[in-house]
């Protein structure tokens, strides 16, 4: 008999969310980089093992919103918890509890959906440091299950599927079994182009940057993307471009290499970058950079 869950994963800002999302899939779909809110909006990916199907929905970092485009985010996650099977809390071995902790766990208490409680990183932590986060945790809430991972080397990844096939639901998959994600292509484009981005550039400016696909043209040969991306200062446009346009470049490089992987077809890539001041504190501003309230 087929069945299937919906399952979202949460917690804070630089976790390794979207690493486990990548993991568990075996492909990935959503960016992964070591600066806290890389991920923006909420990503669906998709994966069926056996007679099961399981959608996973990956939630932006939890944080205190400083600005409107960190409100949208804020609202993904929260919307993401609803509505669920089940929800993956994934925190850090070390973390504490916090005001944010406090608030999350008292969320879950009022959704009323089983939590597993995941703590990641077991690969670069001690065993104290395990056991007493596990302690801390499990004394402010009743996990269904506490699973210690790592999502970088998948450990105890196959835990977690046991752990969510038993909340599993009777009845036909929801989408075909070869599909991995439902995030429209120019989406994962624009995505794989700012997690370059991300990892190239100093830690100030990435914040600031959006990726808009202007065009897209494919033919059964070549795919060609033009992207503008978006900074908030004059004075970063020419950061991001680099010295004789060396960094621009190796951006387009590394990521029409992912690009070209995920979709099996060569790919040219057009990058350029323009200035929009202040657009994360605009709400229009943020909606026309691809922010729509139907994606959060």
């Amino acid at each position: 008999m087929k069945k299937n869950i919906f399952t979202a994963i949460i917690g804070r800002a630089n976790t390794g969310k979207s690493t486990l999302l990548n993991t568990l899939l075996g492909e990935k779909i959503a960016i992964v980089s070591d600066k806290p809110q890389t991920t923006r909006t909420k990503i669906t990916g998709i994966t069926s093992r056996g007679e099961t199907q399981y959608v996973f929905l990956d939630t932006p970092g939890i944080h205190k919103p400083q600005d409107k485009l960190g409100s949208f985010m804020m609202r993904a996650a929260s919307d993401a918890a609803a509505g669920v099977d089940l929800i993956l809390y994934i925190v850090a071995a070390g973390d504490r509890i916090g005001p944010i902790e406090e608030s999350l766990m008292k969320k879950f208490g009022d959704i009323g959906v089983p939590v597993v409680l995941l703590v990641n990183k077991t690969d670069i932590s001690t065993a104290k440091e395990i056991g007493d986060t596990i302690l801390r945790f499990s004394e402010k809430y009743n996990f269904a299950a506490v699973i210690p991972i790592s999502a970088k080397n998948g450990k105890n990844t196959d835990i977690i599927f046991e752990e969510i096939d038993k909340y599993a639901i009777e009845g036909e998959w929801i989408f075909p079994d070869d599909m991995i994600t439902d995030q429209p292509e120019r989406q994962i484009a624009a995505e794989f182009i700012r997690e370059k981005l991300l990892r190239l550039l100093s830690d100030e400016i990435p914040h600031g940057i959006a990726v808009v696909i202007e065009d897209w043209k494919e033919t059964s040969k070549l795919l060609s993307i033009r992207a503008e991306i978006f900074c908030e200062r004059a004075s970063h446009k020419p950061i991001i471009i680099g010295k004789g346009g060396a960094t621009l470049k190796r951006v387009g490089e590394m990521a029409r290499q992912d690009l070209e992987a995920f979709f099996g077809i060569k790919v040219f890539l057009d990058l350029w970058v323009k200035v929009k001041e202040n657009w994360r504190a605009s709400e229009m501003a943020v909606s026309n950079m691809g922010f729509k309230r139907e994606d959060f």
